[in-house]
């Protein structure tokens, strides 16, 4: 029996040493053999580093909704991994994850493409406007509608400096919206820029949105996203 058991360790040191001596690709991909296939596609999902919280003497917190994990999905590199427990730090912009042995990541933000999260019954959907992207508007940005004209919502958060009894910093929100038309994003603020940056069809969005009493509401982007895919329907019919 000991034999055998000197053996095994010999045979486990020779392997290691002809490891190391292969070229780093190699050595990678004869390690990854080794490894099944969803462990893999897991540990190029957890690509990030374990987070810390720098901001904990402030009163509320920086992630958007709330301070828990929510259900969602991320997509890095074109691949999409379902079923995940994520968090977005609206303050930072980053996104974080929680992994199954409970440790938080903050994820590669290079990587990601976008990511989704299933909250009040509602899917949010995001996606990461890089900095190398023509877009005047970048990080990562919840798509409400997409065509002719496009609906966006960037969430941020604030600190109000010794905003609670002189003496705490408080979070505060930040939603601002925004409107694709003909390759340019501009900042939506109230009804009135909505119905400026729609006025080929401004008379007819105006009664749509009186017919169907839509009001617009910046805490609430979602109400605007039937007026935006009613503009777009209208757009695949001639004007009159």
């Amino acid at each position: 029996m000991k034999n055998l058991k000197r053996g095994n360790i010999i045979f486990t040191a020779l392997i290691s040493l002809l490891l190391v001596g292969l070229p780093p690709f190699i050595c990678s991909e004869a390690l990854a053999a080794t490894v099944p296939a969803d462990t893999v596609d897991i540990q190029f999902l957890y690509n990030g580093r374990a987070w810390r919280n720098l901001h904990y003497k402030i009163q509320g917190d920086q992630f958007l909704f709330n301070s828990g994990f929510i259900p969602g999905s991320v997509t890095m590199r074109g691949r999409t991994f379902e079923g995940q427990s994520v968090r977005y730090d609206c303050y930072n912009d980053e996104l974080l994850l929680l992994t199954g042995k409970g440790i938080i990541l903050q994820l590669n933000k290079e990587l990601i493409d976008g990511f989704t999260l299933d909250y009040d019954k509602r899917i949010f959907r995001f996606r990461n406007f890089k900095n190398d992207s023509d877009r005047s508007l970048t990080g990562f940005v919840n798509v409400l509608s997409e065509g002719a004209a496009s609906l966006y919502v960037k969430y941020s958060k604030e600190v109000l400096i010794l905003a609670v009894e002189n003496k705490f910093d408080l979070f505060t929100d930040n939603i601002r919206i925004y409107l694709e038309k003909d390759g340019i994003i501009t900042r939506v603020s109230n009804k009135g820029d909505l119905l400026r940056l729609l006025g080929d069809r401004k008379q007819q969005v105006r009664d749509y949105i009186k017919s169907n009493r839509i009001r617009f509401s910046k805490k609430d982007p979602e109400t605007i996203r039937p007026v935006i895919e009613y503009y777009n329907s209208l757009q695949q019919t001639i004007p009159e």
